[in-house]
């Protein structure tokens, strides 16, 4: 099975070349347990297509993203997937899925589908009031549901993209090994596009998935999504570019989500950081992954998503994996604040998600 972590930002990955030490246990373990997550809820051999769900209403961005496609960088391919992932695949697992099965992305309201067959649901993610039948419907939790029901969305509560998966996934031919949608370069998902009114989405033997109504994740491990973030990250590549004024700054100020982000990145509002006297505004463009923080001329940071494979300003950071979920769930007019934390504390956190992801898993 292919690494299904390959998007670990550069600090919390191990370099092929680097010495097979004890410290590296940890990372294995990890990577380990993701694997196991992602095998949970494998699909029996006899499998049928089914139309499983009409959309009424597509709401202002409804779209098919799973885990993203890796290794096309060298081609300029971003790599797409849920900016949620975390979500994504708890909802998943739910469902009795394998972690990294498409789902819907529903971004802020909207949304309104026919059920057409049997099956099982759940909704994670930010709270965009999820309902069923006109009935409000529990989150982080697994639904039964039956053909004619309608499910819909009143809009946001806290957070900002809601995750629906249905027991068997979602049945679309994938494009460089994914189902995730770039809208930008017109493939993936249904066409290459959005979610539009009368789009049907078919599941494969959505009755196998029956048994995981009730299935949930405790209470007390859902993700709390408000209005104030406070975000880890680990120096950047370019951290030594800027003086220490700068990285004081970064570390101590409070900054804006603007309304010009989108799937790209999240741009930010705040004090500018300047780099060192003597620097040149860019830098020769080069690879980025989510969660790099980079720094244009205006000295204002842009947060790279999940739609962005190059940039060609200095990264004064980068998010440690286990927050890069939370960047899924920020709305213009939120608040961000960076925590440097050290690599050992990335791993530590990342491991505690894992756990998160697999006790939903041991549940079913």
């Amino acid at each position: 099975m292919a690494d299904p972590w390959p998007d670990l930002p550069l600090p919390l990955r191990r370099s092929p070349m680097a010495p097979n030490t004890a410290s590296d246990g940890g990372l294995r373990k990890i990577r380990g347990c993701l694997r196991e997550c992602l095998q949970i809820g494998r699909k029996a051999p006899l499998m049928k297509v089914v139309k499983a769900l009409e959309i009424l209403l597509p709401g202002p961005l409804t779209t098919v993203q799973d885990l993203g496609r890796y290794g096309f960088g060298c081609y300029g391919v971003p790599p797409s997937g849920a900016i949620d992932f975390f979500a994504l695949r708890a909802a998943n697992l739910i469902a009795g899925n394998a972690g990294g099965e498409a789902c819907l992305e529903i971004t802020l309201t909207g949304l309104k589908a026919r059920i057409l067959t049997d099956l099982t649901l759940a909704v994670t993610g930010g709270d965009l009031q999820p309902r069923l039948n006109g009935h409000p419907l529990s989150m982080w939790e697994g639904h039964s549901a039956k053909p004619g029901d309608i499910l819909s969305f009143k809009g946001t509560k806290s957070g900002c993209r809601a995750y629906l998966s249905l027991g068997g996934g979602i049945s679309l031919e994938p494009v460089l090994g994914s189902r995730s949608t770039n809208i930008s370069s017109g493939f993936g998902g249904p066409e290459g596009r959005a979610l539009r009114k009368g789009d049907v989405l078919y599941s494969e033997s959505p009755h196998l998935h029956l048994g995981r109504a009730g299935v949930s994740l405790d209470k007390d491990r859902i993700p709390h999504y408000g209005q104030e973030w406070s975000l880890r990250v680990l120096p950047g590549p370019q951290h030594e570019d800027f003086p220490g004024t700068a990285m004081g700054l970064f570390m101590s100020s409070s900054y804006a989500v603007t309304q010009q982000s989108d799937r790209t990145g999240i741009r930010l509002s705040g004090p500018p950081l300047h780099r060192s006297t003597g620097l040149a505004e860019s830098i020769i463009s080069e690879g980025v992954v989510p969660g790099a923080i980079q720094v244009p001329g205006d000295g204002q940071p842009i947060i790279i998503l999940v739609e962005t494979i190059t940039g060609g300003y200095r990264k004064i950071a980068t998010m440690i994996s286990a927050d890069l979920p939370l960047l899924g769930q920020m709305k213009p007019g939120d608040r961000v604040k960076f925590v440097e934390v050290s690599r050992e504390a990335a791993l530590e956190a990342l491991r505690i998600s894992e756990e998160i992801l697999r006790s939903i898993g041991d549940s079913g």
